[in-house]
């Protein structure tokens, strides 16, 4: 039986609000992994998110990033239809959007970063995911995959957020990896 999006979004959060406690702790040693695979040596800038909603805590990897010298992005909602990424140094405080998201202050330069971790509500064996349902992320990291062809794109989610197959669209942006605590 194949599901619309709304309903596996629906499923999905019903089901991350219900089990996100059940997870045992990620290891982030892969995403370094990750990253040194696909960047060798260079100092990346991670485009990343502050976690809400029960979405996986990344934050340990943050801190570790920055302490590794990465430059972190969180993104920036800017209207309706528009997302960006701002530089952002984990003491730094962030600030309450008009959308609700916490964000770094709006007056810092945009940034394209070259690796963006993306929360997820749902995804599949083939990298399609499944997000909140307003785009701001596949038209993002479609403008991303534009400007820097070798950016990598890499999902965030709990494994029992899986689902055998999620419908898409042409404006539907499949990720390079999706990463689980398994």
């Amino acid at each position: 039986m194949k599901y619309s999006k709304s309903l596996l979004r629906k499923k999905s959060l019903l089901k991350r609000n219900k089990m996100h406690l059940e997870v045992k702790k990620f290891n982030f040693n892969l995403v370094f992994r990750l990253i040194k695979k696909h960047f060798k040596s260079k100092k990346i800038i991670i485009g990343a998110y502050y976690p809400a909603n029960y979405e996986v805590n990344i934050l340990n990897f943050l801190e570790e990033a920055s302490k590794n010298k990465f430059k972190i992005a969180l993104p920036v909602v800017q209207s309706s239809t528009l997302m960006r990424f701002r530089l952002w140094a984990i003491k730094e405080p962030l600030f309450v959007s008009k959308f609700g998201i916490l964000e770094p202050e709006n007056k810092k330069k945009e940034i394209i970063p070259d690796l963006v971790i993306v929360p997820l509500v749902a995804f599949d064996r083939q990298l399609n995911r499944i997000g909140y349902g307003r785009g701001y992320y596949d038209r993002c990291l479609h403008k991303i995959k534009k400007i820097k062809n070798k950016s990598i794109f890499l999902g965030m989610a709990y494994y029992f957020q899986k689902c055998k197959s999620i419908p898409v669209n042409k404006h539907d942006f499949k990720l390079h990896y999706i990463f689980t605590e398994r």
